[in-house]
């Protein structure tokens, strides 16, 4: 049997069919899975765990029938759900994990991330990632009206795709938004750790670095938008693919 990672997944009532896949999945192929890891962004926007989302009901609901099934899922918080709580956490049977966070994997240590925290050449999304991950600004968000929160949530989605526009225009999409590469090395050599498997970018692909004359991998795990993308990992390696 196989560790499964994911990330990434975006869902949102606009896009039934992919919470339709996402589904689909947890009830095929995670079924025979040693365990399963989501690396964030499940959700395209989270405003707290009193949100009455259909989306939201039937995921819990999902994956709580696969935990009950004998599969451990754990959940690292992305940039677009950081906000997904204990509450709902333990409605979906969800084992909340920090990012980053070590685990291990056939015996050896592997470094998990969302991976937005790679992306320090990104100034300005730094800055706000640093200021809604502040748990007074939180406490304060979270104690707003349902519909004030919905609004900010449309608002820094726009905001975030403005931002984009204007990273295009320069033509530093491409880089800005990217890994670091000397955040990745010095994440790498913090942990002593050789092997990092994230999400965030959209860049689906197995990365082989050298880290002052060592090997390292950094596997990014791909998005759904289109279609899944799944890491599978047992004994005999590592393995990226769609579904």
């Amino acid at each position: 049997m196989a560790t499964l990672f994911i990330s990434d997944l975006h869902l949102d009532p606009e896009r039934p069919r992919i919470t339709e896949l996402f589904v689909h999945f947890l009830r095929g192929e995670a079924r025979q899975a040693d365990a399963l890891y989501i690396l964030g962004d499940l959700f395209e926007a989270w405003v707290g765990d009193d949100d009455p989302s259909e989306v939201g009901a039937t995921v819990a609901e999902e994956i709580r029938a696969l935990v009950d099934a004998g599969v451990p899922v754990y959940f690292m918080h992305g940039n677009r759900d950081f906000l997904l709580g204990a509450d709902y956490a333990r409605r979906a049977g969800m084992t909340l994990l920090p990012d980053p966070s070590v685990i291990l994997l056939h015996g050896k240590p592997v470094l998990l991330m969302h991976g937005d925290l790679l992306c320090t050449d990104d100034v300005a999304y730094q800055q706000f990632r640093a200021q809604v991950r502040d748990p007074r600004w939180q406490a304060q968000f979270l104690s707003q009206p349902l519909p004030a929160r919905l609004a900010f949530a449309r608002q820094a989605r726009e905001a975030s795709a403005r931002h984009q526009s204007g990273l295009k225009d320069e033509g530093t999409m491409e880089t800005i938004t990217d890994v670091a590469p000397t955040t990745v090395a010095l994440t790498l050599h913090r942990f002593g750790i050789p092997t990092l498997i994230h999400g965030h970018t959209h860049r689906p692909a197995v990365h082989t670095l050298d880290l002052e004359g060592s090997s390292a991998e950094r596997i990014v795990l791909g998005d759904w938008y289109e279609q899944g993308s799944v890491l599978r990992a047992d004994a005999h390696g590592m393995r990226l693919a769609g579904l």
